[in-house]
């Protein structure tokens, strides 16, 4: 099966397109070595996957040609515990960082307005 079609079976890209895209930009590892889209995935991979922030580490237990509803879609893949604990750790520390942004009220000013000249000009 085509890797970029596993991806978005096992759901963890939302269109084949983007899994495409991952997989150009080398995002995406299959047993140690960045993979191209038309590479074959077998059960029994491990795939190293990075989609925006978040990173998986997943061993490849099924395949299938649909894509089916995400409890289905879990079952083609095992994540492994080193993985798992990385994802929760990351999880912790973006919830307790602060929102960019959060201080921000409304509309600017006409006061913020030329700040933000002066700083570009």
């Amino acid at each position: 099966m085509r890797t970029d079609k596993w991806l978005w079976a096992a759901r963890f890209f939302k269109t084949r397109s983007l899994a495409s895209d991952a997989l150009d930009g080398g995002k995406i590892k299959i047993n140690g070595v960045t993979a191209k889209r038309s590479k074959e995935v077998k059960s029994g991979d491990t795939l190293h996957i990075r989609a925006g922030e978040q990173e998986w580490e997943v061993v490849v237990r099924g395949l299938n040609d649909q894509r089916r509803p995400a409890p289905e879609a879990q079952l083609l893949y095992e994540e492994t515990a080193q993985s798992r604990q990385r994802r929760e750790e990351s999880l912790a520390l973006r919830k307790l960082a602060p929102t960019p942004g959060e201080d921000l009220r409304g509309r600017p000013t006409k006061r913020d307005r030329r700040e933000l000249e002066r700083f570009w000009s």
